[in-house]
């Protein structure tokens, strides 16, 4: 048979087909580590397109090809383009990041969807989050600090209360009314108290987990705000001074490789200075998931996390969803071709 049909799914199909399940998300994020540090991974860096500088992308903005093949039961390449465009929230109402998915067999590589990315490339953001507070988080953690109150804020405040107990959350942003409107939003999603503070200090000190998602170019937090027996999920730019990350009782990546290699976060920065070297790190998360490296072994340790993310993430998210598409009919059937011109 020489037709070819695909789905498509949008922004709204992706919702309706579990897009916002974070558990699920997490779980999915979790296998895929494992699937990675076992060899079932295909993962090549990520293409940058960017006008300009890595400095100037903050104003001209950049997008990225992230391609992937997950082996396993799934067998399947995929590849998510993704733009980053700071500026879009305020000049254009549109959100700052968006992005499209590709999946495709690897039995004969035609396309299997094409989906909207935007909601999967921010949920398996924070569930990378969610992923390190079930292993890496203090017994008993309670308290929370967060900077940003941006999409990423978002979904790792929404993984972090999918797997710790949180009780108090305190959150400070640069732009008053987005703290305000992300307290209103998340208070009543997740049904917990989010106070809004008047400093990253403030929101950051003395809490046993703070987040920082920012695309910061010059380093706020300091070491001495970092409590003993805390998780400090380090999610987006150069957001610490160099003396968080060395105080730290273990620093945790997701790619080590590719957080070099990217430049933008703090660990990054400090190894291409030579403040920091390969044998500094303690493990890739992947390391600790299938128990080759312990995870937090004492309620004082200081812990460093450092993701990048990695495109295999949204494809196994994607994946899910496509399944479940296909079993509830949602989204579109489109014909590639009928019959190919040439075979």
């Amino acid at each position: 048979m020489s037709t070819i049909n695909f789905i498509y799914l949008s922004h709204e199909d992706v919702m309706k087909s579990g897009g916002l399940d974070m558990l699920e998300t997490i779980k999915d994020v979790e296998k895929v580590l494992i699937m990675r540090y076992q060899g079932e991974c295909i993962v090549p860096h990520k293409v940058v397109l960017r006008k300009g500088t890595q400095e100037e992308e903050s104003i001209t903005g950049r997008i990225n090809a992230l391609p992937g093949y997950l082996g396993g039961d799934t067998d399947i390449g995929g590849l998510k383009w993704v733009a980053s465009f700071v500026n879009n929230p305020q000049e254009h109402k549109l959100p700052r990041s968006s992005s499209l998915i590709i999946l495709n067999s690897f039995k004969t590589g035609m396309p299997l969807a094409i989906m909207d990315g935007t909601i999967i490339s921010a949920m398996r953001t924070g569930a990378v989050a969610g992923i390190a507070c079930k292993y890496l988080a203090k017994e008993g953690a309670k308290t929370l600090g967060m900077v940003g109150a941006g999409v990423i804020g978002r979904t790792v405040l929404m993984a972090i209360k999918a797997i710790v107990d949180v009780q108090e959350v305190e959150v400070y942003a640069i732009h008053r009314e987005h703290k305000i409107k992300f307290a209103r939003e998340m208070q009543e999603e997740l049904g917990i108290s989010i106070k809004v503070v008047d400093s990253a200090e403030q929101a950051l000190s003395g809490k046993d987990i703070i987040v920082t998602a920012t695309p910061a170019k010059q380093p706020y937090v300091k070491a001495s705000w970092v409590a003993e027996g805390s998780l400090y999920l380090h999610m987006s730019g150069y957001e610490c001074e160099y003396d968080v990350v060395t105080q730290s009782d273990k620093i945790v990546v997701d790619n080590w490789e590719d957080v070099k290699s990217r430049n933008s976060q703090t660990p990054a920065i400090m190894f291409h200075n030579g403040k920091l070297s390969d044998s500094d790190l303690h493990a890739d998360i992947a390391e600790i998931l299938v128990g080759k490296k312990p995870g937090r072994e004492s309620q004082d340790e200081r812990i460093f996390f450092n993701p990048v993310g990695m495109g295999i993430q949204d494809l196994i998210v994607a994946h899910r969803i496509y399944g479940t598409a296909k079993d509830r009919n949602i989204g579109q059937n489109l014909t590639l071709w009928e019959q190919p011109l040439w075979v």
